[in-house]
């Protein structure tokens, strides 16, 4: 699952809320997602986040490098407050994610 929280002033809320909308349909169009969801901050009405689900973080990966999502969710998410957004489902029992570095030395 991916997490993109965003902090946005009040009064770019409703262009931001259309903005991020086409983002989701984007990502939506792109093979392996699963699901996604807009939300808002009940008590901090400028914190947005934007929760997307991937079959695996390959799919969500090469969905980020496909023209329509650079074209049209990329310049959205470059907005997101930086911060890591790649987070691993927890099942009971199941095995989790080793906490070491993905980048090649």
């Amino acid at each position: 699952m991916v997490i993109n929280r965003f902090r946005v002033p009040a009064s770019a809320g409703e262009q931001f809320r259309a903005d991020l909308q086409v983002a989701l349909e984007t990502l939506a169009a792109r093979p392996g997602h699963v699901r996604g969801a807009i939300g808002r901050n009940l008590d901090d009405p400028e914190l947005w986040v934007l929760h997307t689900e991937w079959r695996d973080v390959g799919s969500y990966r090469r969905a980020l490098s496909s023209y329509e999502v650079k074209l049209t969710a990329v310049p959205i998410l470059s907005r997101a407050i930086d911060e890591p957004s790649a987070y691993e489902p927890v099942l009971p029992g199941a095995a989790l994610n080793e906490a070491r570095s993905r980048s090649l030395p």
